[in-house]
């Protein structure tokens, strides 16, 4: 008897946005800078502002704005049933590593195609995450402080 293995598809485990569990993703006019141990491991005025359900907004940054130097990927991932299979970096810097600081979604779900490959930083791994609007600097609220 022959045994058969099904494999669980991502497909199959995809989630569409809408009124139960919204997600906008939306251009950022201000600039987002993300220091670590004294370095600036991303500094954009390009970043994408992605809104989810009642999360708290993360921002998402060009890789070509980050110090890529600066991050080494790990084995960590996890799995959105609405934005696919999120990848994760540590970053290394100063003498200090912060492990899993980083994720992006290399592969997401066709609804969050726009952050692809784009990076996003658990706010309290890193030591300022900042967001300019003209000359005025503030702490920016949190990247994320939950599993993507």
């Amino acid at each position: 008897m022959q045994k058969i293995i099904h494999k669980r598809s991502a497909a199959s485990d995809m989630k569409l946005p809408g009124p139960d569990h919204p997600i906008t993703i939306s251009s950022n006019d201000k600039s987002v800078r993300v220091t670590y141990a004294g370095h600036v491991v991303a500094d954009t005025s390009h970043a994408l502002t992605l809104e989810e359900a009642s999360y708290r907004p993360v921002f998402y940054i060009p890789r070509a704005d980050a110090d890529m130097s600066l991050l080494t990927p790990t084995e960590h991932h996890t799995h959105c049933p609405y934005k696919g299979d999120a990848s994760y970096f540590t970053i290394q810097a100063g003498g200090r590593s912060a492990e899993n600081a980083v994720w992006s979604y290399e592969q997401p779900f066709p609804a969050m195609a726009e952050i692809k490959e784009y990076l996003a930083f658990y706010a309290n791994r890193v030591d300022q995450s900042k967001r300019s609007d003209r000359n005025r600097r503030q702490r920016v609220p949190g990247a994320a402080q939950r599993e993507p």
